[in-house]
């Protein structure tokens, strides 16, 4: 199966890592374009752009994802399927029909509850017991395609945010891999 994975933050490059982890065909990586970060402003790559160089995969760092070039490139690599996780853009029309397959997304909530951003501190500020990671396919609406599969966890008395982060991002990769062997 070939993948093209979108994703920028850590919580996606650890889903990245298991694919590789699990030998599937990553033909490309869209990330976000490098960000200056601290004090001095230092130009740094994306976690997920880190991941893919160590391994020598091909990244593209569009700033938008509007003017067709995205859609020029992805449908030459002719992926079977598009995986993405926490991008941080929206894809348009062109990019969600291009794989033979649609585009999944892994998603850091219990869907339909929390949908967009921000769902880990919702669900902590929110007082959630429990929350999760769901994958689904992806639509031209917001988090809105049909549910593949979900994963629920308890939120600890006592977690906080980052921590909870962290477990999702592995729940949301062994999510995901159980999801690609569905197909």
């Amino acid at each position: 199966m070939k993948i093209i994975f979108m994703g920028t933050p850590e919580f996606a490059a650890v889903s990245l890592q298991r694919l590789i982890d699990e030998k599937y065909e990553i033909a490309a990586v869209f990330t976000q374009p490098d960000k200056p970060v601290g004090r001095h402003q230092t130009l740094t790559p994306p976690a997920v752009k880190q991941v893919a160089q160590k391994y020598g995969i091909e990244v593209y760092q569009p700033k938008t994802l509007k003017d067709g070039e995205a859609q020029r490139i992805i449908e030459q690599l002719c992926p079977d399927i598009i995986v993405v996780v926490a991008y941080g853009k929206i894809l348009p029309p062109g990019i969600l029909y291009a794989p033979k397959l649609g585009c999944v997304n892994v998603h850091a909530s219990l869907l339909p509850k929390y949908r967009g951003a921000g769902p880990i501190q919702w669900s902590i500020i929110n007082g959630e017991k429990t929350t999760g990671v769901t994958t689904m396919f992806m639509a031209e609406g917001l988090d809105t395609g049909d549910m593949i599969l979900k994963s629920e966890t308890a939120i600890g008395p006592d977690e906080t945010a980052g921590e909870l982060h962290d477990r999702l991002a592995a729940i949301g990769a062994d999510t995901l891999v159980k999801t690609l062997r569905l197909f």
